[in-house]
Protein backbone atom coordinates (compact mmCIF):
# COMPACT_ATOMS: atom_id res chain seq x y z
CA UNK A 1 0.00 0.00 0.00
CA UNK A 2 1.35 3.55 -0.84
CA UNK A 3 1.87 5.99 1.93
CA UNK A 4 -0.27 9.06 2.06
CA UNK A 5 0.99 12.64 2.13
CA UNK A 6 0.69 13.08 6.00
CA UNK A 7 2.42 9.54 6.52
CA UNK A 8 5.61 10.68 3.79
CA UNK A 9 5.96 13.74 5.90
CA UNK A 10 6.08 12.35 8.94
CA UNK A 11 8.68 10.21 7.31
CA UNK A 12 10.85 12.32 6.42
CA UNK A 13 10.45 14.43 9.77
CA UNK A 14 12.10 11.20 11.39
CA UNK A 15 14.81 10.97 8.52
CA UNK A 16 15.63 14.68 9.14
CA UNK A 17 15.43 15.02 12.87
CA UNK A 18 17.78 11.28 12.65
CA UNK A 19 20.28 12.98 11.11
CA UNK A 20 20.12 16.07 12.98
CA UNK A 21 20.71 14.24 16.15
CA UNK A 22 23.39 12.50 14.45
CA UNK A 23 25.11 15.81 13.78
CA UNK A 24 24.27 17.58 16.90
CA UNK A 25 26.06 14.20 18.39
CA UNK A 26 29.14 14.48 16.09
CA UNK A 27 29.60 18.19 16.60
CA UNK A 28 29.38 17.05 20.77
CA UNK A 29 32.55 15.26 20.28
CA UNK A 30 34.48 18.27 18.77
CA UNK A 31 36.69 20.46 20.69
CA UNK A 32 35.28 23.59 21.81
CA UNK A 33 38.13 25.69 20.08
CA UNK A 34 37.40 23.86 16.66
CA UNK A 35 33.70 24.05 17.09
CA UNK A 36 33.43 27.61 18.00
CA UNK A 37 35.83 27.89 14.72
CA UNK A 38 33.38 26.11 12.11
CA UNK A 39 30.51 27.77 13.72
CA UNK A 40 31.62 31.50 13.17
CA UNK A 41 32.99 30.35 9.46
CA UNK A 42 29.38 29.01 8.93
CA UNK A 43 27.55 32.09 10.50
CA UNK A 44 29.58 34.94 8.83
CA UNK A 45 28.06 37.08 6.41
CA UNK A 46 28.85 40.08 4.60
CA UNK A 47 26.69 42.55 7.40
CA UNK A 48 28.89 41.31 10.10
CA UNK A 49 32.35 42.28 8.22
CA UNK A 50 33.27 45.88 8.82
CA UNK A 51 33.55 48.02 5.89
CA UNK A 52 37.65 48.54 5.98
CA UNK A 53 38.08 44.62 6.45
CA UNK A 54 35.99 44.52 3.02
CA UNK A 55 37.97 46.53 1.66
CA UNK A 56 41.45 45.16 3.01
CA UNK A 57 39.94 41.76 1.13
CA UNK A 58 39.77 44.02 -2.24
CA UNK A 59 43.57 45.24 -1.64
CA UNK A 60 44.87 41.68 -0.81
CA UNK A 61 42.94 40.50 -4.23
CA UNK A 62 44.89 43.15 -6.42
CA UNK A 63 47.86 42.67 -5.09
CA UNK A 64 47.51 39.10 -5.59
CA UNK A 65 47.02 39.63 -9.00
CA UNK A 66 49.90 41.45 -9.37
CA UNK A 67 51.93 38.37 -8.46
CA UNK A 68 50.34 35.36 -10.19
CA UNK A 69 51.12 37.82 -13.62
CA UNK A 70 54.40 38.40 -12.75
CA UNK A 71 55.41 34.47 -12.14
CA UNK A 72 54.01 33.37 -15.29
CA UNK A 73 57.06 32.19 -17.13
CA UNK A 74 58.58 30.73 -14.47
CA UNK A 75 59.50 27.13 -15.41
CA UNK A 76 58.12 25.89 -12.30
CA UNK A 77 54.88 27.21 -13.73
CA UNK A 78 55.43 26.04 -17.26
CA UNK A 79 55.95 22.63 -15.74
CA UNK A 80 52.65 22.60 -14.53
CA UNK A 81 51.05 23.87 -17.09
CA UNK A 82 52.30 21.10 -19.51
CA UNK A 83 51.17 18.50 -16.69
CA UNK A 84 47.62 20.13 -17.10
CA UNK A 85 47.09 20.34 -20.55
CA UNK A 86 48.12 16.72 -20.28
CA UNK A 87 45.94 15.91 -17.88
CA UNK A 88 43.69 17.49 -18.00
CA UNK A 89 40.89 19.25 -19.99
CA UNK A 90 41.12 21.39 -23.36
CA UNK A 91 39.24 24.05 -21.71
CA UNK A 92 37.40 24.58 -19.19
CA UNK A 93 35.02 26.97 -16.92
CA UNK A 94 37.98 28.47 -14.84
CA UNK A 95 40.66 30.88 -16.30
CA UNK A 96 43.97 30.21 -16.04
CA UNK A 97 45.67 33.51 -15.52
CA UNK A 98 49.22 32.66 -17.02
CA UNK A 99 48.09 32.25 -20.29
CA UNK A 100 44.82 33.60 -20.43
CA UNK A 101 43.28 30.24 -21.26
CA UNK A 102 40.81 28.13 -19.70
CA UNK A 103 40.89 24.91 -17.60
CA UNK A 104 38.93 22.97 -15.07
CA UNK A 105 38.99 24.58 -11.84
CA UNK A 106 41.43 22.25 -10.47
CA UNK A 107 43.77 22.92 -12.75
CA UNK A 108 43.54 26.93 -12.79
CA UNK A 109 43.75 26.62 -8.96
CA UNK A 110 47.32 24.34 -9.44
CA UNK A 111 48.65 26.76 -11.96
CA UNK A 112 47.77 30.10 -10.67
CA UNK A 113 48.96 28.80 -6.80
CA UNK A 114 52.31 28.06 -8.41
CA UNK A 115 52.30 31.23 -10.16
CA UNK A 116 51.55 33.86 -7.46
CA UNK A 117 54.24 32.31 -5.13
CA UNK A 118 57.10 32.69 -7.42
CA UNK A 119 58.10 36.30 -7.41
CA UNK A 120 58.24 36.61 -3.51
CA UNK A 121 55.71 39.49 -3.51
CA UNK A 122 53.00 37.93 -2.52
CA UNK A 123 51.05 39.04 0.91
CA UNK A 124 52.43 37.63 4.54
CA UNK A 125 50.27 37.58 7.48
CA UNK A 126 53.02 37.99 10.62
CA UNK A 127 52.25 36.00 13.83
CA UNK A 128 51.20 33.35 12.11
CA UNK A 129 53.86 33.17 9.64
CA UNK A 130 51.04 32.35 6.30
CA UNK A 131 51.26 33.83 2.65
CA UNK A 132 47.10 33.62 2.29
CA UNK A 133 46.62 35.06 -0.83
CA UNK A 134 48.56 32.62 -3.12
CA UNK A 135 46.53 29.68 -1.43
CA UNK A 136 43.07 31.73 -0.68
CA UNK A 137 42.97 33.68 -4.40
CA UNK A 138 43.41 30.49 -6.72
CA UNK A 139 40.78 28.35 -5.08
CA UNK A 140 38.21 30.79 -4.71
CA UNK A 141 38.45 31.93 -8.66
CA UNK A 142 38.33 28.61 -9.73
CA UNK A 143 35.04 28.02 -7.53
CA UNK A 144 33.58 31.07 -8.31
CA UNK A 145 34.01 30.00 -12.31
CA UNK A 146 31.34 27.10 -11.61
CA UNK A 147 28.20 29.30 -9.84
CA UNK A 148 26.53 33.00 -10.06
CA UNK A 149 28.42 35.04 -7.27
CA UNK A 150 28.48 38.76 -6.47
CA UNK A 151 31.32 40.39 -5.70
CA UNK A 152 30.07 40.87 -1.53
CA UNK A 153 29.76 36.26 -2.23
CA UNK A 154 34.01 36.56 -2.97
CA UNK A 155 35.16 38.77 -0.32
CA UNK A 156 32.90 37.28 2.42
CA UNK A 157 34.48 33.85 1.31
CA UNK A 158 37.94 35.37 0.98
CA UNK A 159 37.66 36.89 4.68
CA UNK A 160 36.57 33.37 5.68
CA UNK A 161 39.74 31.51 4.17
CA UNK A 162 42.38 34.18 5.34
CA UNK A 163 40.51 34.45 9.12
CA UNK A 164 40.25 30.96 9.04
CA UNK A 165 44.01 29.91 7.93
CA UNK A 166 45.77 32.86 9.98
CA UNK A 167 44.28 31.43 13.27
CA UNK A 168 45.30 27.47 12.19
CA UNK A 169 48.94 29.06 11.33
CA UNK A 170 48.76 30.63 15.19
CA UNK A 171 47.34 27.57 16.51
CA UNK A 172 50.39 25.17 15.12
CA UNK A 173 52.95 27.82 16.58
CA UNK A 174 56.64 28.45 15.96
CA UNK A 175 57.20 25.12 16.50
CA UNK A 176 55.80 23.98 13.28
CA UNK A 177 57.15 26.21 11.26
CA UNK A 178 60.65 25.26 11.96
CA UNK A 179 60.00 22.16 9.49
CA UNK A 180 57.10 22.53 7.66
CA UNK A 181 55.98 25.83 5.32
CA UNK A 182 52.92 26.85 7.30
CA UNK A 183 51.46 28.02 3.39
CA UNK A 184 51.50 24.57 2.30
CA UNK A 185 50.28 23.22 5.10
CA UNK A 186 47.75 25.38 6.96
CA UNK A 187 47.26 27.30 3.01
CA UNK A 188 45.71 23.75 2.29
CA UNK A 189 43.07 24.46 5.01
CA UNK A 190 42.60 28.12 4.03
CA UNK A 191 41.54 27.71 0.72
CA UNK A 192 39.20 24.84 1.36
CA UNK A 193 37.61 27.32 4.05
CA UNK A 194 37.09 30.08 1.52
CA UNK A 195 35.64 27.52 -1.45
CA UNK A 196 33.51 25.87 1.46
CA UNK A 197 32.14 29.50 1.99
CA UNK A 198 31.36 30.61 -1.13
CA UNK A 199 29.82 27.30 -1.70
CA UNK A 200 27.47 28.17 1.49
CA UNK A 201 28.66 24.91 3.63
CA UNK A 202 27.21 24.57 7.31
CA UNK A 203 29.03 23.88 9.81
CA UNK A 204 28.98 20.27 9.37
CA UNK A 205 30.33 20.41 6.12
CA UNK A 206 32.95 23.01 6.82
CA UNK A 207 34.21 20.65 9.49
CA UNK A 208 34.36 18.20 6.94
CA UNK A 209 36.26 20.34 4.96
CA UNK A 210 38.75 20.55 7.42
CA UNK A 211 39.08 17.19 8.01
CA UNK A 212 39.71 16.61 4.08
CA UNK A 213 42.00 19.19 3.64
CA UNK A 214 44.11 18.95 7.10
CA UNK A 215 44.70 15.38 5.90
CA UNK A 216 45.93 16.79 2.81
CA UNK A 217 48.59 19.11 4.71
CA UNK A 218 52.07 18.70 3.49
CA UNK A 219 55.33 21.02 2.60
CA UNK A 220 58.96 20.76 3.80
CA UNK A 221 61.85 23.55 3.59
CA UNK A 222 64.29 20.91 3.12
CA UNK A 223 63.59 22.40 -0.49
CA UNK A 224 66.16 25.71 0.19
CA UNK A 225 68.99 23.55 0.74
CA UNK A 226 69.08 22.73 -3.22
CA UNK A 227 67.56 25.72 -4.65
CA UNK A 228 64.34 22.84 -5.64
CA UNK A 229 61.29 24.34 -6.81
CA UNK A 230 58.91 22.73 -4.09
CA UNK A 231 57.89 26.13 -3.01
CA UNK A 232 55.89 26.54 -6.18
CA UNK A 233 54.53 23.03 -5.68
CA UNK A 234 53.54 23.40 -2.31
CA UNK A 235 51.35 26.48 -3.08
CA UNK A 236 50.13 24.96 -6.54
CA UNK A 237 49.07 21.63 -4.51
CA UNK A 238 47.37 23.63 -1.22
CA UNK A 239 45.23 25.79 -3.76
CA UNK A 240 44.02 23.05 -5.97
CA UNK A 241 43.74 20.42 -2.70
CA UNK A 242 41.96 23.18 -0.46
CA UNK A 243 39.60 23.19 -3.59
CA UNK A 244 39.24 19.63 -3.93
CA UNK A 245 38.51 18.79 -0.24
CA UNK A 246 35.70 21.28 -0.17
CA UNK A 247 34.15 19.87 -3.47
CA UNK A 248 34.39 16.16 -2.30
CA UNK A 249 32.86 17.57 1.33
CA UNK A 250 29.76 18.99 -0.77
CA UNK A 251 29.80 15.17 -2.64
CA UNK A 252 29.37 13.45 0.47
CA UNK A 253 32.85 13.16 1.05
CA UNK A 254 33.67 13.09 5.03
CA UNK A 255 36.08 14.16 6.72
CA UNK A 256 37.95 14.08 10.31
CA UNK A 257 36.04 16.67 12.41
CA UNK A 258 38.78 16.64 14.60
CA UNK A 259 41.62 17.08 12.22
CA UNK A 260 42.88 20.31 14.20
CA UNK A 261 42.99 19.19 17.58
CA UNK A 262 42.32 15.25 17.84
CA UNK A 263 45.21 13.06 18.82
CA UNK A 264 46.82 11.88 15.94
CA UNK A 265 45.64 14.86 14.18
CA UNK A 266 47.44 18.12 12.53
CA UNK A 267 48.58 19.43 15.96
CA UNK A 268 50.04 16.16 17.49
CA UNK A 269 51.79 15.35 14.12
CA UNK A 270 53.04 18.70 12.88
CA UNK A 271 53.28 20.83 16.27
CA UNK A 272 55.07 20.95 19.85
CA UNK A 273 53.84 24.48 20.91
CA UNK A 274 50.41 24.11 19.07
CA UNK A 275 47.76 26.38 21.44
CA UNK A 276 43.61 25.38 20.90
CA UNK A 277 43.18 29.52 22.38
CA UNK A 278 44.23 31.21 18.59
CA UNK A 279 41.77 29.11 16.74
CA UNK A 280 38.74 31.35 18.62
CA UNK A 281 40.61 34.64 19.38
CA UNK A 282 38.92 37.35 18.93
CA UNK A 283 36.25 35.66 16.23
CA UNK A 284 34.22 38.55 14.92
CA UNK A 285 35.87 41.68 16.97
CA UNK A 286 39.94 40.72 15.62
CA UNK A 287 39.91 40.69 12.07
CA UNK A 288 43.50 39.33 11.26
CA UNK A 289 42.21 39.36 7.42
CA UNK A 290 43.14 43.25 7.82
CA UNK A 291 46.37 42.64 10.00
CA UNK A 292 47.50 40.80 6.57
CA UNK A 293 51.37 43.27 5.48
CA UNK A 294 51.99 44.04 1.60
CA UNK A 295 55.10 43.16 0.74
CA UNK A 296 57.43 45.96 -0.52
CA UNK A 297 60.88 43.64 -1.37
CA UNK A 298 61.01 40.72 -3.73
CA UNK A 299 62.41 38.45 -1.43
CA UNK A 300 61.82 36.38 1.54
CA UNK A 301 59.77 38.32 4.53
CA UNK A 302 62.07 37.43 7.32
CA UNK A 303 64.84 39.41 4.92
CA UNK A 304 62.66 42.52 4.98
CA UNK A 305 63.00 44.09 8.91
CA UNK A 306 66.79 44.03 8.63
CA UNK A 307 66.72 45.37 4.81
CA UNK A 308 64.53 48.45 6.32
CA UNK A 309 66.80 48.89 8.76
CA UNK A 310 69.92 48.62 6.73
CA UNK A 311 68.51 51.33 4.41
CA UNK A 312 67.62 53.63 7.36
CA UNK A 313 71.50 53.14 8.81
CA UNK A 314 73.22 54.24 5.41
CA UNK A 315 70.62 57.01 4.78
CA UNK A 316 70.32 58.34 8.42
CA UNK A 317 74.74 58.25 8.56
CA UNK A 318 74.94 58.73 5.07
CA UNK A 319 77.82 56.16 4.79
CA UNK A 320 78.95 54.45 1.55
CA UNK A 321 78.42 50.99 1.37
CA UNK A 322 81.84 50.54 0.10
CA UNK A 323 82.98 51.94 3.75
CA UNK A 324 81.24 48.77 5.25
CA UNK A 325 83.29 45.83 7.27
CA UNK A 326 80.50 44.11 9.08
CA UNK A 327 76.88 44.04 8.85
CA UNK A 328 75.19 41.89 11.91
CA UNK A 329 71.15 41.56 11.67
CA UNK A 330 69.81 40.90 14.95
CA UNK A 331 67.24 38.33 13.89
CA UNK A 332 64.60 35.94 15.24
CA UNK A 333 64.78 32.24 15.44
CA UNK A 334 62.64 31.65 12.20
CA UNK A 335 64.58 33.59 10.35
CA UNK A 336 67.77 31.70 11.27
CA UNK A 337 65.47 28.24 10.33
CA UNK A 338 64.52 29.63 7.06
CA UNK A 339 67.58 32.47 5.77
CA UNK A 340 70.26 29.95 7.46
CA UNK A 341 69.66 26.59 4.13
CA UNK A 342 71.07 29.44 2.06
CA UNK A 343 75.23 30.26 1.94
CA UNK A 344 75.77 31.17 -1.60
CA UNK A 345 73.30 31.74 -4.22
CA UNK A 346 72.97 29.08 -6.95
CA UNK A 347 69.71 30.76 -8.58
CA UNK A 348 67.90 34.34 -8.58
CA UNK A 349 65.24 32.43 -6.23
CA UNK A 350 67.60 31.13 -4.15
CA UNK A 351 69.04 34.66 -3.80
CA UNK A 352 65.58 36.05 -2.42
CA UNK A 353 66.44 33.54 0.73
CA UNK A 354 70.11 34.72 1.44
CA UNK A 355 69.91 37.47 4.05
CA UNK A 356 73.65 38.34 2.42
CA UNK A 357 72.16 39.09 -0.82
CA UNK A 358 69.36 40.87 0.08
CA UNK A 359 71.38 43.47 1.92
CA UNK A 360 73.82 43.61 -0.80
CA UNK A 361 71.01 44.70 -3.25
CA UNK A 362 69.20 47.61 -0.94
CA UNK A 363 72.75 48.96 -0.12
CA UNK A 364 74.34 49.01 -3.72
CA UNK A 365 70.78 49.71 -5.45
CA UNK A 366 68.64 51.12 -2.96
CA UNK A 367 66.08 48.08 -3.43
CA UNK A 368 65.73 44.42 -3.88
CA UNK A 369 63.06 44.65 -6.33
CA UNK A 370 62.48 42.12 -9.29
CA UNK A 371 64.88 43.56 -11.63
CA UNK A 372 67.55 43.99 -8.87
CA UNK A 373 67.47 40.46 -8.15
CA UNK A 374 67.25 39.27 -12.33
CA UNK A 375 70.21 41.81 -13.04
CA UNK A 376 72.77 41.99 -9.91
CA UNK A 377 71.59 39.18 -7.12
CA UNK A 378 74.40 36.76 -8.77
CA UNK A 379 76.60 39.00 -10.89
CA UNK A 380 77.45 41.76 -8.66
CA UNK A 381 80.50 41.41 -6.97
CA UNK A 382 79.72 44.22 -4.95
CA UNK A 383 76.55 42.40 -3.88
CA UNK A 384 78.71 39.35 -3.52
CA UNK A 385 81.27 41.43 -1.44
CA UNK A 386 78.61 42.72 0.71
CA UNK A 387 77.32 39.49 1.47
CA UNK A 388 79.82 38.13 3.05
CA UNK A 389 80.23 40.73 5.82
CA UNK A 390 76.75 39.84 6.74
CA UNK A 391 75.69 37.86 9.76
CA UNK A 392 73.06 36.88 11.82
CA UNK A 393 72.81 36.41 15.42
CA UNK A 394 69.73 35.76 17.75
CA UNK A 395 68.21 38.61 19.32
CA UNK A 396 66.53 37.89 22.50
CA UNK A 397 64.03 40.82 22.02
CA UNK A 398 63.45 40.49 18.42
CA UNK A 399 62.81 36.95 18.78
CA UNK A 400 60.50 37.40 21.48
CA UNK A 401 58.50 40.15 19.68
CA UNK A 402 58.12 37.21 16.88
CA UNK A 403 55.89 36.25 14.89
CA UNK A 404 53.28 39.06 16.23
CA UNK A 405 56.42 41.84 15.52
CA UNK A 406 59.08 41.74 13.29
CA UNK A 407 61.69 44.14 14.47
CA UNK A 408 64.61 44.89 12.22
CA UNK A 409 67.71 45.60 13.73
CA UNK A 410 70.85 45.85 12.10
CA UNK A 411 74.37 46.89 13.71
CA UNK A 412 77.25 47.90 11.60
CA UNK A 413 81.32 48.98 11.50
CA UNK A 414 83.01 51.00 9.30
CA UNK A 415 86.49 50.82 8.03
CA UNK A 416 87.91 53.30 10.81
CA UNK A 417 86.52 50.87 13.11
CA UNK A 418 83.15 52.78 14.12
CA UNK A 419 79.98 51.54 15.50
CA UNK A 420 76.68 52.11 14.00
CA UNK A 421 73.20 50.88 14.84
CA UNK A 422 69.72 51.47 13.52
CA UNK A 423 66.71 49.93 13.87
CA UNK A 424 63.13 49.82 12.26
CA UNK A 425 59.60 48.18 14.53
CA UNK A 426 57.15 48.92 11.22
CA UNK A 427 58.44 47.42 8.25
CA UNK A 428 57.31 48.79 5.40
CA UNK A 429 54.01 47.14 4.45
CA UNK A 430 53.16 46.35 7.45
CA UNK A 431 49.95 47.79 8.61
CA UNK A 432 51.41 50.48 10.93
CA UNK A 433 53.23 51.34 8.10
CA UNK A 434 50.86 50.50 4.40
CA UNK A 435 51.29 50.63 1.29
CA UNK A 436 49.14 53.60 0.47
CA UNK A 437 46.71 52.88 -2.46
CA UNK A 438 48.86 54.63 -5.07
CA UNK A 439 51.71 52.23 -4.05
CA UNK A 440 49.67 49.32 -4.47
CA UNK A 441 48.41 49.89 -8.21
CA UNK A 442 52.11 50.98 -8.78
CA UNK A 443 52.97 47.48 -7.64
CA UNK A 444 50.36 45.91 -9.00
CA UNK A 445 51.29 47.33 -12.93
CA UNK A 446 55.05 46.94 -11.94
CA UNK A 447 54.52 43.40 -11.62
CA UNK A 448 52.37 42.75 -14.49
CA UNK A 449 54.79 44.50 -16.56
CA UNK A 450 57.51 42.40 -15.38
CA UNK A 451 56.42 38.85 -17.54
CA UNK A 452 54.14 40.61 -20.22
CA UNK A 453 51.99 39.59 -17.80
CA UNK A 454 49.11 41.82 -18.92
CA UNK A 455 49.21 45.45 -20.47
CA UNK A 456 48.82 48.77 -18.92
CA UNK A 457 45.09 49.15 -20.28
CA UNK A 458 44.20 45.74 -19.13
CA UNK A 459 45.77 46.55 -15.23
CA UNK A 460 43.98 49.12 -15.21
CA UNK A 461 40.59 47.94 -15.91
CA UNK A 462 40.88 45.23 -13.34
CA UNK A 463 42.30 47.26 -11.00
CA UNK A 464 39.11 49.41 -11.34
CA UNK A 465 36.86 45.73 -11.40
CA UNK A 466 38.73 44.96 -7.91
CA UNK A 467 38.07 48.30 -6.12
CA UNK A 468 34.30 48.15 -7.51
CA UNK A 469 33.81 45.00 -6.37
CA UNK A 470 30.35 44.33 -4.44
CA UNK A 471 26.78 43.36 -4.98
CA UNK A 472 26.80 43.22 -8.65
CA UNK A 473 27.59 39.67 -10.35
CA UNK A 474 31.57 38.82 -10.53
CA UNK A 475 33.18 39.55 -13.86
CA UNK A 476 32.55 36.76 -16.78
CA UNK A 477 36.08 37.30 -17.03
CA UNK A 478 38.53 39.40 -15.12
CA UNK A 479 41.44 39.24 -17.88
CA UNK A 480 40.18 39.32 -21.58
CA UNK A 481 41.19 36.55 -24.27
CA UNK A 482 44.14 37.13 -25.81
Amino acid sequence: MNPTFSEAAEAIESIEAAEATDVAMALAGVPQATRELSAFLAELRCDDIPADVMQAARALLLDWFGSVLAGRNARPVRVLETFARDQGPAHGLAECFTHRQSTSPYFAALINGASSHVVEQDDLHNASVLHPATVVFPALLAAAAEGRHTGHDLLVAAIAGYEAGIRIGEFLGRSHYRVFHTTATVGTLAAAVAVAKLRGYDQERILQTLGSAGTQAAGLWEFLREAADSKQLHTAKAAANGYLAAWLAGAGLTGARNILEGRQGLAAGMSSDADAAALRDGLGRRWATAETSFKYFASCRHTHPAADALLKLLRDEALDPADLESVTTHVHQGAIDVLGAVDVPSSVHQAKFSMGTVLGLVAWHGHAGLLEFDRHALSDPRVAALREKVEMVLDPEVDTAYPRRWIGRVTARDRRGVLYEARVDVPKGDPGNALTREELEAKVLHLAAYADGASPAEVRGLIDTVWSLGAEPLPARWLPTP
